[in-house]
């Protein structure tokens, strides 16, 4: 693949679920806003993500919705929304002007549901859908849709139908078995997946003994959770053909970087842009930095270069790319 090269010459295009992007650096739902292109130039991200719309309004969950911990974040917002028709009418427009693709995520309590959202949201100006089945299922009584293989496989096969634009589903890492739910998400015809979403967790304040968030519990985010995400990654990209969009604790063009090698095509950031608002761009410096450095003309060449050496030792040998 030959893309838009940098002033080093390094091509840092990517192509990500029927989409080709500029280069694999983009928001993670749910951090970013349109306010934020008073900060950075949106025009440089690969593509710009919204906050996660929802058909109805949503006021959130209750406070106490965030909590600090050393090495991230602990989050209940809850997808605050106004709604379904104010992101068409009124948020939809605000990014017609920018040149990067629009990924548009939603949310639904039911398969029909999300198929609803896609189905109204194929619009012009919209790249590609990202469904978020991380979110509670009332038809499996509240599990997250991505918890399961059969329950993902329902969801993307409705969503597939609804809406003929590049569809990317959002897992989550509360599940036992994710390359399982992976592949049901590919078999049902995802372009793409985001690995992943928060890891549920709790904190409990020492003076008052109750919980720190209104919600009790909430999902942690932040650089504490890049092995594990990474992880997930790595085994995800063994089980799929699709590509991955890696998400989880990338502040640096290093961890963007582990990702790239770990299989994922592309990579979201969210907690890192909150404590520096221009994370994001100092990351994509950072790779054409590090290709132009070990002498890589495309960043392309990275993905899935981690490099595993054989072992006949029976604890490691699962390591290996042919177990």
């Amino acid at each position: 693949m030959t893309g838009p090269t940098g002033p080093d010459g390094i091509d840092l295009s990517v192509r990500v679920g029927g989409l080709t992007l500029a280069n694999p650096v983009m928001p993670a739902s749910g951090t970013f806003a349109e306010g934020l292109e008073k900060v950075i130039d949106f025009n440089r991200l690969g593509a710009l993500v919204t906050k996660t719309v929802t058909r109805e309004l949503r006021q959130g969950n209750p406070l106490p919705r965030v909590v600090e911990r050393p090495g991230g974040m602990i989050n209940a917002i809850g997808i605050p929304s106004k709604g379904v028709d104010y992101f068409i009418h009124e948020t939809l427009p605000l990014y017609t002007g920018f040149q990067a693709p629009l990924v548009v995520s939603i949310s639904a309590p039911t398969a029909e549901g999300f198929a609803s959202l896609a189905r109204d949201l194929t619009l012009p100006g919209v790249a590609a859908i990202e469904a978020n089945i991380s979110c509670p299922n009332i038809e499996e009584d509240g599990r997250a849709f991505a918890m399961s293989a059969a329950s993902t496989e329902s969801v993307t096969r409705q969503l597939r139908a609804a809406t003929p634009l590049p569809l990317w589903v959002k897992l989550t890492p509360n599940t036992g078995d994710m390359p399982d739910v992976a592949r049901a998400a590919e078999a049902a015809g995802a372009d793409a997946v985001v690995i992943a979403n928060t890891i549920l967790s709790m904190a409990i304040d020492l003076k008052t003994f109750r919980p720190c968030l209104g919600n009790i519990m909430g999902g942690l985010s932040g650089p504490a959770i890049k092995p594990i995400i990474l992880r997930h990654v790595f085994q995800c990209a063994k089980a799929v053909s699709i590509p991955i969009v890696g998400c989880g604790g990338i502040s640096a063009a290093g961890d963007a970087i582990e990702y790239l090698l770990a299989g994922a095509s592309a990579v979201q950031v969210g907690t890192a842009t909150f404590v520096q608002p221009a994370a994001m761009i100092s990351i994509i410096d950072g790779l054409t930095a590090f290709c132009r450095h070990r002498e890589i003309p495309r960043v392309a060449d990275l993905i899935g270069g981690v490099i595993i050496e054989e072992s006949d030792e029976p604890d490691v040998s699962w390591l290996s790319p042919g177990s």
